[in-house]
């Protein structure tokens, strides 16, 4: 087996105990890790690899290189292998893969192949979910404080919703889904491909990565008590119960905005943008799961690899 591997060191400490696990794992110890220095660095060394027709590509980053990865390797031959350094790890987490770096390789040393889907949206990849609204303000602000050297993680980003939620204004949104249609104001519009954004936050409950669909959720505009009352919904489970909260299937949808609103990729803020064609791409990604993943049959997979 022809195997490469992908490291974000901007994981700090986290990325040097994935090194350490590549090296001390014989499988992989021999394997070369590329160092990533800036954005595309990934993208360009899984072309690459998908090119060479290599068979593994091990990403040791977050959701956004595990993005920038997978953009590289779309309908290639080639597996992604995701060993998760990162704040979220919302697609590792779908996966059952663990957060421990030296955990994570031994899971994929006897995993299976599966193919999901990839979500685009204005023609850009995205793997677990995207978005408009409440969340991408979150993103933005998150993203922002990162660059500036301030502290990630879980707890700082529920501080900022926090901070957020005494600010935001929700907009108002046009989504056109197959037959389905909503207008009005939302607090957030999210395109779902796995199941939750990360940290353990699940938007969609039960959702499928292989099967053909997006799950789209509309969380409508609503009092801020109501808000914070129903948030914790998302860790500990019963989103579905929110009275705000609709769900909808669909393999393509458009959303548009009064004004240019931000949005993100996996997390990664977008430019603002007042149109999102968002569309799906059925199993056009490999990935390496763990064995107990792929044969739970309530796992994130519908059927056989």
């Amino acid at each position: 087996m022809r195997v490469g591997a992908v490291l974000n060191p901007r994981a700090g400490v986290a990325a040097r105990r994935a090194l350490e696990a590549f090296r001390r794992r014989p499988r992989w110890g021999d394997v070369e890790v590329r160092v990533t220095a800036g954005p595309g660095d990934a993208r360009r060394w899984a072309e690459e690899a998908a090119r060479d027709r290599m068979d593994l590509l091990l990403v040791a980053g977050g959701d956004g290189t595990a993005n920038e990865a997978a953009w590289g390797l779309l309908g290639s031959r080639t597996t992604l292998g995701l060993v998760p350094v990162g704040s979220g790890n919302g697609l590792a987490r779908t996966l059952g893969i663990p957060l421990r770096p030296a955990r994570a390789l031994e899971c994929l040393e006897g995993g299976v192949l599966r193919r999901m889907d990839v979500g685009m949206v204005n023609g850009r990849p995205f793997l677990n979910v995207c978005g408009a609204g409440f969340d991408a303000t979150v993103g933005a602000e998150f993203h922002a404080r990162g660059r500036r050297g301030g502290r990630r993680g879980l707890f700082t980003y529920v501080w900022l919703s926090l901070g957020q939620s005494l600010r935001y204004r929700s907009e108002r949104w046009r989504l056109e889904a197959g037959d389905h249609r909503f207008e009005g104001r939302a607090l957030l519009v999210a395109f779902v491909n796995g199941r939750q954004y990360g940290g353990a936050a699940t938007i969609a409950p039960g959702a499928r990565l292989d099967d053909g669909l997006l799950d789209i959720v509309v969380v409508e505009d609503a009092p801020l008590p109501e808000i914070l009352a129903n948030a914790p919904r998302l860790f500990l489970g019963g989103i579905e119960r929110f009275r705000r909260y609709r769900r909808l299937t669909a393999a393509r949808a458009v959303l548009t905005g009064a004004a240019p609103a931000l949005f993100h990729r996996d997390g990664e803020p977008e430019p603002a943008a007042d149109r999102l064609e968002v569309s799906l791409e059925p199993r056009a990604l490999s990935v390496l799961v763990p064995r107990v993943t792929a044969d739970n049959p309530d796992g994130p997979f519908s059927g056989a690899g």
